[in-house]
């Protein structure tokens, strides 16, 4: 064997064992998962009973959850083109940036180095008196800047940076979420407000009849002109209701579209197939009952508030690190040569290494500053992350609040709606036969009647958007149609 070879293979193994030294020490604080801090089942009401047998609610997907088709388009098309979330993405791809070069910190640097050169001496200064020509080649392979992680502080550094990496996707699966539920929510507003509109032009296109009516019967003398008065007044009041509700559809438009980040197609735009006595058409499925609050720890914007408190606790364990010793780690091999004929041939090998020491002895406080703020970091993530919990308590108990009663006030709407119906038909059939009622008794019974077919409106529209409420808050069956980022292949 030639002495070159040997002597690199010296010098590998020199490098190997202090390369394995880096996994010697974690100074970092052992992370336990924080108790949640609420209480551990939901203030059910009375009304609510747990079923058992139904598939967990992170197992649904909003594929699943959305029964129209229509709705589930409109959702794809703002999945596609929303900006928010677009810069949601972005961010998962900045966090991965950013993991990838804390985890190159953790491996050597090795470059190679090519230099040649030419010197001449002149014969005063020359050690034979003569004028002297020299040249110098050499190549090298280099181990640049090498620390080696004796005390965990790039470990813990790399580690800190892949939670914030996952905090990222689970920020960006939270505006998921968000994003879903708004469109939702405005399609399911766009398609109240088209109900409330047909509702209007319907009611005026009666009381434009009745006014026509009234109107001959003036003029044959069979009518009051404060009966003819009244009976304007209702005519130009449901004009004055379908204008607005004409702004308001026009309106609910524009948002539908700015969440979408594009224009909705007219045939995704839900219909105003308002029903006198029909049923609203039921565009979300319900959630399972019975549910643990443990499941709000698989919410991501909680795992986003988990991740970042993870990441805060590494961060204690690299500030810890800087009250240590750092060594690192230089070195080279190579070859060098007067004439480049002879730069590989045997007797030219050259190599260095060249290890450091650098003891933090005074710093003014630095190094103990930077570990008190990577604490008090800590201690402010896990206020955090526990608010984040009780946050996601009160929305989901403030869900099934509505929950127990909302089916009760759908019957009593529905009960108030026919009877405020025979009211107005037996006031309209008296006035009709000249009998004891007079027309503002007919007005009174249309406008109740009126009233009451728009709050049952709305009242569907509220019993709509708690389903959208509890699966939201819920933080289940949010996972994207095609991830478009994942986790790094890396481990830390």
């Amino acid at each position: 064997m030639s002495r070159r070879p040997l002597a690199l293979s010296r010098s590998i193994a020199f490098v190997i064992p202090l390369l394995g030294l880096s996994a010697c020490v974690n100074l970092a604080p052992d992370y336990q998962q924080p108790a949640a801090p609420v209480a551990s089942v939901w203030p059910q009401p009375p009304a609510t009973k747990a079923s058992s047998g139904q598939a967990s609610v992170n197992e649904l997907d909003w594929l699943t959850f959305f029964t129209d088709a229509r709705l589930r388009d409109v959702v794809r098309l703002g999945l596609e083109h929303n900006r928010d979330l677009q810069i949601a993405t972005l961010n998962i791809e900045r966090a991965r940036a950013q993991y990838g070069i804390a985890s190159a910190d953790a491996l050597p640097s090795i470059g190679a180095d090519a230099q040649a050169s030419r010197s001449r001496t002149p014969a005063s200064i020359s050690n034979s008196g003569e004028t002297t020509l020299s040249s110098r080649y050499t190549v090298d392979l280099g181990l640049t800047s090498y620390e080696i992680d004796f005390f965990g502080k790039i470990r813990n550094l790399k580690a800190a940076a892949l939670q914030r990496y996952l905090a990222a996707q689970e920020a960006r699966r939270s505006a998921q979420i968000s994003l879903v539920s708004e469109i939702a929510a405005a399609w399911l507003q766009l398609e109240a407000t088209g109900q409330q509109l047909a509702l209007a032009r319907s009611t005026l296109l009666n009381q434009q009849k009745s006014h026509d009516l009234i109107r001959r019967s003036h003029a044959l003398g069979a009518e009051s002109g404060l009966t003819l008065a009244q009976s304007q007044t209702t005519v130009d009041a449901a004009r004055v209701k379908v204008a607005e509700y004409e702004t308001q559809q026009a309106q609910d438009t524009n948002a539908l579209t700015l969440l979408t980040g594009t224009q909705v197609p007219g045939s995704l735009l839900p219909p105003a197939d308002f029903a006198l006595q029909g049923r609203a058409a039921t565009r979300l499925v319900m959630p399972p009952d019975g549910l643990p609050s443990s499941v709000l720890q698989q919410r991501p914007d909680v795992l986003a508030a988990e991740h970042d408190l993870i990441a805060a606790n590494a961060d204690i364990g690299a500030a810890r690190a800087a009250f240590f010793p750092s060594i690192s780690l230089l070195g080279s091999a190579g070859t060098a040569s007067s004439s480049l004929s002879g730069l590989f041939t045997g007797g030219t090998l050259a190599w260095s290494v060249a290890p450091s020491l650098r003891l933090p002895i005074f710093d003014g406080g630095a190094n103990r500053a930077n570990l008190n703020l990577s604490k008090a970091q800590k201690d402010i993530l896990l206020a955090t992350y526990e608010k984040a919990i009780q946050t996601a308590f009160r929305e989901v108990a403030d869900a099934l609040a509505v929950r127990a009663t909302i089916a009760t006030r759908l019957q009593s709407q529905q009960s108030l709606v026919a009877s405020t119906y025979r009211s107005f038909q037996l006031s309209s059939a008296l006035f009709a036969r000249g009998g004891g009622s007079g027309f503002l008794e007919v007005l009174d019974a249309q406008r109740a009647y009126y009233a009451a077919q728009q709050d049952m409106i709305t009242l569907r529209l509220l019993e709509q958007l708690n389903r959208l409420a509890l699966f939201k808050t819920l933080g289940g069956g949010w996972q994207p149609v095609a991830a478009s980022s994942s986790r790094p292949t890396t481990s830390p």
